[in-house]
């Protein structure tokens, strides 16, 4: 396919593994903007991308000693877990409708939250009481706005969500079972974005800014440092809220299959909305990921289609060229409300036929069609990474 390709009128470098005529009009004028901040060294555009709010999903952008809060997005820290289980396709009972039930009293999902905080150290692989009480013990330094937050986002602490947040059975190529689930930093992970972005529109060097939502702060400031402290702390509050999902999911597997002594390999994790200190080009840069996942050499990855075509299971081959980045998933190729409009709950029925799922109203904006054919996306960065695995779903649960 010859990617990458640049992208026409950019005024830094940015290079595209997408063609510019599969790009929205809106998109492509954002990919613009970003690339005409004075403060980017490059962007890279994954072959997922779609416009987003502020900044593009699946871009990739390196900045000097600057952030914009939009080219992280409203949901801090959003990425993926999955992991392999010892059962086989042939451990699985023809209806699934049981397991996915147990999956949905076990993890809230949508705006549900648990009744009680969850405790780690009851669950496979939860961590030490210390670990968790040292990071909630941040909290009180987080931006005032959200301290009266702490105690619901102590109960959205391993919850799903909804959205395009789901959690999946699947089988990979060989019959292997497969968990893996998909979530990012809930509500407290929205609201202090939403704070930082309202303070760096209001700051006098974003003025002239071809968007104002590109609003960017800069290093060696107080506005700055808070907004880093209140990043991290969100980043580590999704990998947390997944790693709970996960414990959570991996006890109602083990309890829905007592004699099989069901094992699970080491969980493979994933950010991709994020902020990283890197080295690209021999320069130190902040990057940052809003949809798109790091694929340096060796990293393992997941990159998910929808909830009727599967994922991929991908190992990064550490291409310098695209700041070893890769996409997060498909990506969608129309809105939400375009989708309801021009799609039914008998397409969504016909499209998620094999998958013990919701196929009512709620989801519709989620159907296959809804999003980019998966099998594309990993054809065009087949430079960034390999294939370990193709799952296909079983069960999806969404919100």
């Amino acid at each position: 396919m010859n990617f990458p390709v640049p992208l026409s009128g950019a005024k830094s470098s940015t290079l595209m593994w997408a063609h510019e005529h599969e790009v929205g009009a809106a998109a492509l004028t954002q990919l613009r903007n970003i690339a005409a901040l004075p403060w980017v060294h490059g962007v890279r555009v994954m072959p997922d991308v779609h416009l987003g709010k502020g900044a593009t999903v699946g871009s990739v952008i390196a900045m000097r000693q600057a952030v914009s809060p939009a080219a992280v997005g409203v949901d801090i820290g959003c990425g993926m877990e999955g992991v392999l289980t010892s059962l086989t396709a042939a451990d699985l009972p023809d209806d699934l409708s049981a397991i996915r039930g147990r999956i949905e009293d076990a993890v809230p999902v949508g705006f549900k939250a648990h009744e009680s905080a969850v405790t780690p150290r009851k669950l496979p692989g939860g961590g030490d009481d210390w670990s968790w009480k040292n990071f909630w013990a941040k909290f009180t330094s987080l931006h005032e706005g959200v301290q009266d937050r702490e105690r619901k986002a102590m109960l959205q602490m391993g919850t799903l969500g909804g959205g395009n947040h789901f959690i999946e059975v699947c089988l990979d190529e060989v019959g292997r079972v497969w968990l893996m689930l998909h979530s990012g930093s809930r509500n407290i992970g929205k609201e202090l974005a939403e704070r930082h972005m309202r303070i760096a529109k209001a700051m006098p060097h974003n003025a002239d800014l071809p968007d104002r939502d590109l609003a960017v702060f800069l290093s060696g400031t107080v506005e700055m440092d808070a907004y880093r402290r209140d990043l991290t702390w969100a980043q580590e509050y999704a990998a947390r809220n997944r790693a709970i999902m996960l414990g959570l999911l991996c006890q109602v597997i083990r309890e829905s299959f007592p004699t099989a002594g069901v094992t699970f390999e080491q969980p493979i994790s994933c950010h991709h909305n994020y902020v990283a200190e890197e080295t690209i080009d021999g320069l130190d840069l902040l990057v940052t990921r809003k949809g798109a996942i790091r694929a340096g050499l060796g990293d393992l990855g997941l990159i998910p289609g929808s909830m009727g075509t599967g994922s991929y299971v991908v190992r990064g081959l550490g291409s310098a060229q695209s700041f070893y980045s890769a996409s997060h998933g498909a990506g969608r190729r129309m809105s939400r409300n375009e989708a309801k409009r021009r799609f039914t709950v008998d397409d969504l029925v016909a499209q998620t036929a094999g998958v013990e799922s919701r196929k009512d109203a709620g989801v519709l904006d989620e159907l296959p069609a809804a999003y980019k054919d998966i099998e594309s996306v990993i054809a065009a960065q087949s430079d960034l990474v390999e294939v370990v695995a193709h799952l296909k779903q079983v069960i999806c649960v969404k919100g």
